[in-house]
């Protein structure tokens, strides 16, 4: 946790298992009663900053805040100072002082720690080049609610050991799901964790089977050399084939069809894609409503 007097959520390690649990069960009821907590945090606001391009994060984050009452002040680099030289750690003790969290989606981790450093009101990392927190918080809910439990279940994660892969493992660690990382050499998740260089290897057995993009944002000028890498690492109906019969597929999108996964595998039957997606929103409402009202009490 960043030394700062509010919690933060800048990686899943920052959280419980208990904490875990408690934010799962929480977005199911949410889920399940969309109006329930409409005036829970009516009147306070949330800063949302996306120095990079995003879909998902960026509605679900919207959503969830509309959900509950907030509203979502939505911000981009060339809306702010950072873009004149203003530091991280004084924006984060202006926005701190106008809203009750802030949400950043952006390069360096290091700037989401710094950033956490510096605010009064919590942070949560809704994307950074190490970890996807939020999106973890949303996969692990898929998986429990097609298994009904995260103990004891497989997951296979193909393809580049980038944020996301990072983030699975630590919620595997956390949640007791057995995550196994399938990748090329020399791409490698940092957080440790099994990790494998056979994707038959790693699926065989699953529960569910996961992949991402091979060229994440930052990584273009590498796209020659990824695509010939990752290619024996596309999901396909075969490889499929070797999880479990109830196995499902998942992908944190957005996907390209014919890469990382086939149209056949990612529109097919066992495809939980849209789910895990939906799952973003109460999750992060969820997580919005934990975090804002522990520093309101703390306060």
């Amino acid at each position: 946790m960043a030394v700062s007097t509010a919690r933060h959520l800048l990686r899943v390690s920052d959280l419980t298992a208990a904490e875990i649990g408690d934010l799962l069960d929480l977005a199911v009821a949410m889920d399940a009663d969309p109006a329930g907590w409409v005036d829970a945090l009516r009147g306070h606001s949330v800063a949302c900053y996306f120095a990079k391009p995003s879909t998902r994060t960026r509605v679900s984050f919207a959503a969830a805040a509309a959900r509950l009452g907030m509203t979502a002040i939505v911000l981009r680099p060339d809306e702010l100072q950072l873009g004149r030289g203003e530091t991280i750690a004084d924006t984060g003790r202006t926005l701190s002082s106008y809203c009750d969290a802030i949400v950043i989606r952006t390069f360096a981790q290091a700037d989401v720690d710094e950033l956490a450093a510096a605010a009064s009101v919590p942070v949560i990392n809704a994307l950074t080049d190490d970890h996807h927190p939020c999106q973890a918080l949303a996969d692990v809910l898929t998986v429990r609610q097609e298994f009904g439990r995260l103990e004891g279940i497989r997951l296979a994660y193909v393809g580049d050991g980038n944020n996301v892969a990072n983030s699975l493992l630590e919620a595997g660690a956390r949640t007791g799901l057995d995550v196994v990382v399938a990748c090329p050499p020399g791409y490698e998740p940092a957080v440790a964790g099994e990790v494998v260089h056979e994707p038959r290897e790693a699926v065989r057995g699953a529960h569910a089977v996961y992949t991402d993009v091979w060229v994440s944002m930052g990584d273009e000028a590498e796209q020659q050399a990824r695509d010939a890498a990752f290619r024996p690492y596309q999901v396909d109906e075969t490889l499929l084939g070797l999880a479990r019969p109830d196995a499902i597929f998942l992908h944190c999108l957005p996907a390209h069809r014919g890469q990382e996964v086939t149209a056949e595998v990612i529109d097919g039957p066992r495809s939980r894609v849209w789910a895990q997606a939906h799952n973003r929103e109460s999750t992060e409402e969820a997580l919005l409503y934990r975090l804002v009202s522990s520093a309101m009490s703390a306060s």
